[in-house]
């Protein structure tokens, strides 16, 4: 990879991890919030690749293969929960999840 392509990665990363972090604090759809967190995890990932290729190591890449197996999980079990809140207060909302506070 070009060094010079580097930079114009990076900022791609900046600007997904900034759109994810945006559409958490402001959203709250319960769904649109877990899309956030996967923006987020992959802005991660771009960065890890980067830095990896960078520096001549394979170290980020396993990393960024863990942490999308950590995110395919982490989708999987937020979707059935949010299923399972859906199906008893029929609301996606943020606000009415207070069933989960036990």
């Amino acid at each position: 990879m070009n060094p010079s392509l580097y930079k114009p990665c990076l900022m791609l990363a900046s600007i997904l991890f900034v759109l994810g972090v945006e559409g958490f604090i402001l959203r709250r759809n319960m769904i649109v919030l877990l899309m956030s967190v996967e923006l987020m995890l992959n802005a991660v990932n771009l960065t890890l690749l980067v830095f990896s290729r960078c520096l001549g190591s394979l170290d980020g890449h396993v990393v960024a293969f863990f942490a999308m197996a950590l995110a395919a999980a982490e989708s999987a079990v937020g979707l059935g929960i949010i299923l399972a809140v859906f199906r008893l207060k029929r609301t996606t909302s943020a606000d009415d999840m207070a069933i989960l506070k036990g």
